[in-house]
């Protein structure tokens, strides 16, 4: 990858810095933008004061990202922004409030993690002394602004993710994963120059509709139209949409990252993985929809976290009104059907506790992207290859945090019916 000079851009100021001809200074560097081809050094510098806002952090995605950047970036400091709904639980990072983060009373402003960002001596501080949760909804922009004026980068995770729970009801998905951005993009837009802070929004392979199970070499690149089939989908290409309206019209900084079919620790029970797995522990059968031949690509947690941070520090910059577009899978595509098999081998059980349920009502049928851009130009690839494997870690991370997912799988949830 060949390096060239990046240019410096405009930020929000840090403790003791001072803006100069338009640039940003600080004691330690001056902190540059990063490009397809911006050195990487050069972000590293920045990294030693960044401030990180993550919305929907205590989510599944959001919660295993927190947990890699403050481990893989010492200098970072994150603030949290989560509304706690029954997606988004505070024990998920429980480790950082009990070890002198915020916990959930923590004010909703700023200050307090620059603050200590500022007052803190040579040498890395400790995961939980960098983190703050603010408990707050993504849609109150009284919420949302101070926190995105006191930040240097946002990575939008907070929206509503479960299919069959937009099925029954879309309002809530409308309301967070459409408005909720948009409040995010007016809080960017009012917190200085629209190309002041990187924002990183989280979207989903879904809003590229699916794709015919005969077509095996068929996938959807960064350029494919977006055709979403349910609501939730739907409600991440609006999203989407805005973020690029936000970028023509205003010139917002803003990177979008697709995503395929996620797993890993810390993942909600009533997703398909822990959804069967725990219910394999609990002696139930798992219900699988249909004869289970619709196909996902499926990509680890860690592998899919790692992508998000490449693209918040490599990804380019956005070009003629345009946001970055990267899709973010493994390329390792299973039917429901082989998951369903190999996650009752690893497990010790057989077919008998299968339970075919009717199909889900416009179920998509194929899932698959090209990520022959995110790997050049983000540097990344998965590193989870083996998925018998990550999915038999997966089971023994379930296996040994019932204390965890216990509370958050309720009997008789209307959408996760127990299966008989």
């Amino acid at each position: 990858m060949r390096e060239e000079t990046c240019r410096p851009p405009r930020l929000a100021p840090q403790p003791g810095g001072r803006r100069q001809s338009g640039r940003l200074q600080t004691p330690t560097a001056i902190l540059p933008t990063a490009g397809p081809r911006c050195a990487r050094s050069a972000w590293l510098a920045y990294s030693r004061g960044m401030r990180l806002l993550v919305t929907g952090g205590c989510g599944f995605i959001g919660s295993n990202f927190i947990r890699h950047v403050l481990e893989a970036r010492p200098g970072w400091s994150v603030v949290n922004l989560d509304a706690l709904t029954y997606a988004g639980s505070e024990t998920t990072l429980a480790d950082l409030h009990e070890s002198g983060g915020g916990g959930p009373g923590a004010p909703a402003s700023p200050d307090a993690t620059a603050t200590t960002t500022a007052a803190a001596g040579p040498g890395p501080r400790p995961p939980a002394a960098r983190y703050r949760l603010v408990v707050g909804d993504v849609c109150d922009a009284a919420a949302v602004e101070p926190l995105v004026a006191g930040c240097d980068a946002v990575v939008h995770f907070a929206a509503q993710t479960h299919v069959d729970r937009s099925i029954a009801d879309a309002r809530p998905f409308v309301l967070t994963n459409v408005l909720g951005t948009q409040v995010l993009i007016d809080a960017l837009r009012r917190a200085g120059p629209a190309d002041a802070r990187r924002l990183v929004h989280i979207s989903t392979d879904e809003v590229y509709g699916d794709l015919p199970l005969d077509e095996p070499g068929r996938r959807f690149s960064e350029d494919s139209p977006l055709r979403p089939n349910s609501p939730y989908a739907a409600s991440k290409a609006a999203a989407d949409h805005l973020v690029l309206a936000a970028c023509h019209t205003h010139g917002l900084d803003a990177v979008i990252t697709r995503g395929s079919n996620t797993f890993g620790p810390w993942q909600h029970p009533e997703k398909v993985i822990p959804l069967f797995i725990t219910h394999l522990f609990e002696g139930r059968k798992v219900p699988l929809y249909g004869d289970g031949s619709n196909v996902r690509d499926w990509i680890h947690v860690d592998d899919h976290c790692r992508a998000i941070l490449a693209a918040l520090e490599r990804g380019g910059p956005s070009r003629g009104g345009s946001s970055r577009i990267y899709n973010v899978a493994s390329g390792i595509e299973w039917s429901n059907l082989e998951l369903t098999r190999t996650l009752l081998s690893i497990v010790g059980q057989d077919e008998r506790m299968i339970e075919h349920v009717p199909d889900r009502p416009g179920h998509d049928r194929r899932y698959a992207m090209d990520t022959t851009l995110a790997r050049a130009e983000l540097a990344w690839q998965p590193q989870h290859t083996d998925l018998r494997q990550a999915l038999a870690r997966t089971v023994a991370w379930y296996r040994d945090h019932a204390a965890w997912w216990g509370p958050l799988k309720v009997a008789g949830d209307p959408i996760n019916p127990p299966a008989r």
